[in-house]
Parts: structure tokens; sequence; C-alpha cells
């Protein structure tokens, strides 16, 4: 459902599904309950500024009943962020495709108490192309190759890439290198993981026929360090960090797997060291061989 708001600042309006009917009498009344933790006031002169539309962009009222309308959208209030000091590198760029190096601690889309400093949100910005639109996504902690589509009309050619499993995805990781550790690689991990809503961590279950899929394969290893190439063969949230730490190799500052810890602020010296290295695949519009590859290392490796 395409919004009748544009683009703004590089951030799209947020689009909220109302009740048909409850104790509310007015669409206001049913946002001042629904976001308690907001001034009531200062949420309804928000209708009175008209800045809370319909599906046709019209105006809002205060008094505007409950199932008068089924979608509302507006602009969220942006949060104070605190500036992310790492910037994306563009690869490339033709009318269809943004491919971007992105660094760590950046995420893909705006979350949380990040909006303005998200890669899509920047990238908008700087291209000023409010049709911008993440193929796949990494998250926050990792940094690497990162897809953008640049038109609508073409994203769904790039998307089926991802979907069909036509596209050869290549990381590197450094992991701690344990006591008395020797080497059983290179190994295929096949696991069943698991999103559950509200939970940060995924879960993992051995009874349960795998999901995901991984090559691990030995780059180099010290005293200290484990440096590995991942080649997954499926797309599961945190697959990688969840794959490695299931061998004894969890990634090096992973303060989810295998173990969760406290969540602390960012520490830029201490990044995920987790790198989305190279994406090769057959370009769905020209049929030309596509492969890029990231300029940037893992400090840690040896």
């Amino acid at each position: 459902m395409r919004s009748p708001l544009p683009v703004r600042d590089g951030v799209g309006a947020t689009r909220l599904h109302l009740p048909d009917s409850g104790p509310w009498p007015t669409i206001s009344a049913y946002m001042v309950e629904r976001f308690f933790h907001l001034d009531a006031e200062w949420l309804r002169e928000r209708f009175d500024r008209g800045e809370i539309v319909a599906f046709d962009g019209s105006a809002v009222r205060r008094d505007t009943p409950l199932g008068a309308e089924e979608f509302i959208w507006y602009y969220r209030e942006p949060p104070a962020e605190t500036e992310i000091p790492f910037y994306s590198e563009i690869l490339y760029q033709d009318d269809d495709l943004v491919v971007i190096d992105k660094p760590h601690f950046l995420p893909t889309t705006p979350a949380g108490r990040y909006v303005q400093n998200s890669a899509l949100v920047r990238l908008r910005r700087q291209l000023d192309n409010a049709d911008l639109a993440p193929i796949h996504r990494l998250d926050r902690a990792t940094a690497g190759i990162l897809m953008f589509s640049a038109r609508p009309e073409t994203r769904g050619s790039y998307q089926s890439l991802f979907q069909r499993r036509s596209i050869e995805k290549v990381y590197e990781a450094v992991s701690a290198r344990p006591e008395n550790w020797e080497s059983p690689l290179p190994l295929t991990v096949r696991l069943h993981i698991e999103k559950l809503r509200a939970q940060v961590c995924v879960e993992v279950s051995s009874e349960r026929e795998p999901n995901s899929e991984t090559l691990v394969e030995l780059i180099d290893a010290n005293d200290h360090v484990v440096h590995t190439l991942l080649k997954p063969h499926t797309g599961k949230m945190h697959q990688l960090r969840v794959h490695l730490a299931s061998v004894g190799i969890g990634i090096l500052h992973d303060n989810l797997y295998p173990i969760l810890t406290d969540e602390k602020p960012d520490d830029h010296e201490r990044p995920l060291q987790l790198l989305a290295r190279e994406l090769r695949f057959t370009d769905p519009l020209s049929g030309k061989e596509r492969e890029f590859v990231t300029q940037r290392t893992l400090q840690y490796a040896p």
C-alpha cells in the first residue's frame, strides 16, 4: 500500500492500522491510549495541524470517529540520535542498482534509536532518491557489501535472486581460538534456527529438521584467533553467528552468541569481526555476471 505522504529527509511515513470498533469514540482517542507514553494534548494537536492523514492524503481530524478510516499515516518525531562516525562507500551505481560497502555499527534501515544514522536514509539523502530500498539486510554489527534497489519497477527481479538462492554470498569472520583447538575445517554446519517474537537471540533446535546451512573453511589461524571463510547456502537471521558459536568458535566481540551479555554502548575499538566480503550473481536484467567485493578488512585477522 503506497503512502500518501512523500519520503521526508530520507524517511518514509509510518502507517498505522486502526481497529474497526472499540471503546474509543474517535481515532485520536485510540491513539492517545495506544501511545500513552506520549503527551496526550501534543498528540491531539498533531491532528489539528493536519499531520495525520488518510489514504487519500486528506487530514484526519481530532473528532474523526473510530471506524471512519482503516489506515492512517504520519511522520514519526525523529529521536535524538548519536552520530555514527563511520560512512559507507558507493561501489557501484546504475539506474536499477546501488551497491555500498557498509561499515560496522551502521544499521541497514531505521531501527530503534537510529533513523538518520542508517545506511538507507543516508543513501536516500546522498543520492536524492526516495525510491531506494534494500534488497537484503546486514546486521548493524556486520560490515561489507550491501545492495539497494534504485527503482520499484525492477526491484522484484533483484529480490528474487535471494528468494531463489541464485546469489553467491561469501563472508569472513575472526574468532578467538579456543585452548587446545584443532581444526575440524572445512565443515558444513546445518541447524534449525527460529526467530521468536520479542527475543533478541534466535532459538536453535537440535530436534527439528535443519533450515540453515553454511560451509565454513579455514583461511588462517595463529595462537590467538581463527580466521574463517563462510559460504551460507541459506539466509536465516544471525545464521553465521549461531553456526560458528555452535562449533566452538564464536565470532570475536559477539555480544549475542554463544552468551547474551548486557547491552552496552558501542565500543568502536571492538567491532564484531564479521564481514560480508563478496556477492556474485547473474544480473537478471542484463544477463551480465556481477561480482562485488568489499574494500574493508577485519582488524583482528592474523
